[in-house]
């Protein structure tokens, strides 16, 4: 792990302490889960991916979860959209509310964005990625970045209009290219190919390339770092429920060993925390309805999963919510200004 320490990453003229951020996440990277992010060292984070019709219109762009927190620098704004003039508008708007870098997004496998033709879909359509980049890229000032997957589909054509974007790329670099090792058909499934990753850096050195798939330790980062070359690493699902990823990583990259594995009585703060932000933009019942998705994935790293998941996942107000945590992490708030 020592030929890691001390690594940075810039993107553009944001310095990043270490070459490891947080993807942007619908559903799940809003303003809350950004906190609890930042406070275990991710470096850079993203409220989750916002429509270009949405984002360029001034009234919905006035809107909370529009608008980078005060205490949140640096933080992205990603931006998803096939129509260039919508998707220039949306970066511009987003630039001004305060976000220091804009991502366009030409990798989301959902279906209603396939069915839109946005997203993953336009790795089909080389240029309409041209398009869509330079009209954003002319629009702003802030580092633009791009995030993709290594084709649309498996087949010749596929791989041929994934390596015709890469060399767009290569000559119009974005200021970081976020590759996910697996194509918009496969959606989630699968292993994730590292390996034309690799091949992606080698064949464009120049070019300022992370990688994204299959991220879950800092073991995770550091082996597909070495193996690869890239530039840095993009953790989405493997952060959620574990902000202590962040942790572990910026302590291998100042060249410490690994911190050991959060106590049961740690997590349970951790998740009296999470919820206790959540209640500044929910009330408390929704908070904790709301939180029922994280506290499945907090519940992988208690030694009894099953149990707090099942108490944690039947908690309908406040008190269930702590009286769980209580029984199976052995804490509470220490005062009432937790909560």
């Amino acid at each position: 792990m020592n030929n890691i320490t001390g690594k940075k990453l810039y993107i553009g003229s944001i310095k990043l302490e270490m070459p490891v951020l947080m993807a942007p996440l619908s559903g799940y990277t809003d303003s809350a889960t950004r906190s609890i992010l930042r406070n275990f060292g991710a470096p850079l984070t993203f409220p989750g991916v916002m429509l270009s019709k949405s984002a360029a219109n001034p009234k919905i762009l006035r809107k909370p979860e529009y608008q980078p927190q005060p205490c949140e620098k640096p933080v992205g704004a990603q931006i998803l959209g096939a129509e260039p003039k919508i998707m220039a508008e949306a970066a511009a708007g987003l630039e001004k509310s305060g976000f220091d870098l804009i991502d366009i997004n030409f990798a989301c496998p959902a279906p209603k964005v396939l069915r839109r033709g946005r997203g993953g879909y336009m790795l089909r359509d080389p240029q309409s990625v041209r398009e869509v980049f330079l009209a954003v890229r002319n629009a702003i000032k802030v580092p633009l970045t791009v995030k993709l997957r290594i084709g649309y589909g498996e087949g010749e054509e596929s791989r041929r209009a994934f390596w015709e974007i890469m060399d767009f790329f290569a000559q119009n670099p974005p200021e970081l290219t976020v590759i996910h090792g697996r194509t918009t058909l496969q959606k989630y499934g699968g292993k994730a190919d590292w390996h034309l990753i690799a091949e992606a850096k080698k064949r464009y050195p120049h070019l300022k390339i992370a990688g994204s798939g299959d991220i879950f330790s800092v073991e995770d980062i550091i082996s597909r770092l070495e193996q690869t070359g890239i530039d840095g690493i993009l953790v989405a699902r493997g952060a959620i429920g574990n902000p202590w990823i962040f942790r572990d990583a910026a302590a291998v990259f100042r060249g410490e060993a690994k911190p050991q594995p959060p106590s049961v009585q740690e997590q349970g703060r951790v998740m009296i925390e999470h919820v206790s932000l959540l209640r500044k933009v929910f009330d408390p019942c929704k908070s904790v309805r709301y939180f029922r998705k994280f506290s499945a994935r907090y519940c992988k790293l208690h030694p009894h999963r099953k149990r707090p998941q099942t108490a944690l996942m039947a908690a309908k107000n406040m008190d269930d919510f702590l009286s769980a945590i209580k029984t199976h992490y052995g804490v509470e708030p220490n005062t009432d200004s937790d909560l």
